[in-house]
């Protein structure tokens, strides 16, 4: 029996536009929606009747895409997810995106198993979100930058919290800042490192070359970067690592080498999550509100459901948690 991802290769097209042909949605070209006709006809392919009715009443079941089930980041937001999902008689389905092109959602969307979704991936592509993005299957998008029709975004305030804890370094008397980023591709990296050289330009402070270094958000690019930063002379005053995975990765590199965080270098980070109370020295850090990232990101994506086209984009406010590890103590 053919499939519709048989159909997908036949016409040259993705999973999701299959399905969203078949729907007759004007979002199809119509010369490729005949193409699909022709390809589901020759394979004799034949819809799932009993998914179609589904997708008609919903399916009372949403999506959250996240690039890393791992990290500590993400039991927070789920948690949040899940409390605002099930008072509403949702059930949350947590997947991991392969590849970054939105495999499973398109997974999901084919099979009419979801009413819409929650992504925080910075890997899937722009183009396929706007293209499943419908009054069928509306996505909240977190740290994404990307407008389209039945596209929403909820973000945290990465700019100005990295301006805020940069403006502690720098009023603590550091001028020698190293800044270790986030991924290319991720906007709240990127959205970091704007605030963090804000902070410098505003206190009138050049950025060093060689202490700008790239990571990946992990602890062991954290560890990497502070190894790079240990084959240099002199190290930097303090560093802001841009999330507390890494800042953690440059604790562990700096206990190897007996150097000790505040008295020889500062450290801070960004997240706040619950690990950073109790490192050694306790990290300071931006705390992002990561339960209220989930239960905002819901309300939005259950306001869409229920009809609601447009709601603007929501920015949550973080704020500069100052711990030991910058040398002020609590």
């Amino acid at each position: 029996m053919a499939t519709i991802k048989d159909v997908a290769e036949r016409a040259g097209v993705s999973v999701s536009t299959v399905s969203i042909a078949l729907k007759r949605d004007p979002r199809v070209k119509e010369s490729t929606r005949q193409r699909i006709l022709e390809a589901v006809q020759s394979l004799g392919y034949r819809p799932n009747g009993i998914a179609r009715d589904l997708k008609m009443q919903q399916t009372q079941t949403m999506a959250v895409f996240l690039h890393d089930l791992g990290g500590p980041f993400y039991s927070e937001l789920v948690s949040g997810v899940q409390d605002v999902a099930l008072s509403h008689g949702y059930s949350p389905i947590v997947a991991c995106s392969v590849g970054g092109k939105g495999v499973a959602l398109e997974r999901l969307l084919a099979e009419n198993r979801v009413d819409g979704a929650i992504i925080l991936d910075p890997y899937i592509e722009e183009d396929f979100i706007r293209q499943v993005a419908g009054p069928t299957l509306p996505l909240v998008l977190l740290d994404r930058d990307i407008e389209g029709s039945y596209v929403y975004r909820v973000t945290s305030d990465h700019e100005g919290g990295a301006f805020n804890v940069t403006m502690h370094l720098l009023e603590m008397g550091h001028r020698q800042i190293a800044f270790i980023g986030g991924p290319s591709v991720s906007v709240d990296g990127q959205l970091r490192f704007r605030g963090f050289t804000g902070a410098m330009k505003h206190f009138g402070v050049d950025l060093e070359k060689r202490f700008m270094i790239l990571g990946d958000f992990t602890e062991q690019s954290g560890y990497a970067a502070a190894q790079t930063l240990l084959s240099q002379s002199p190290l930097p005053e303090a560093i802001f690592a841009g999330n507390d995975e890494m800042a953690i990765g440059v604790l562990r590199a700096f206990s190897e080498r007996s150097i000790r965080v505040p008295e020889d270098i500062a450290l801070v980070g960004f997240d706040d999550i619950r690990l950073t109370q109790h490192t050694t020295p306790a990290l300071t850090t931006v705390h992002q509100p990561m339960y209220e990232l989930g239960t905002v990101a819901t309300q939005i994506l259950f306001r869409a459901l229920a009809g609601e086209e447009t709601i603007a984009p929501v920015i949550l406010e973080t704020r500069v948690v100052i711990r030991a590890s910058s040398g002020s103590r609590q």
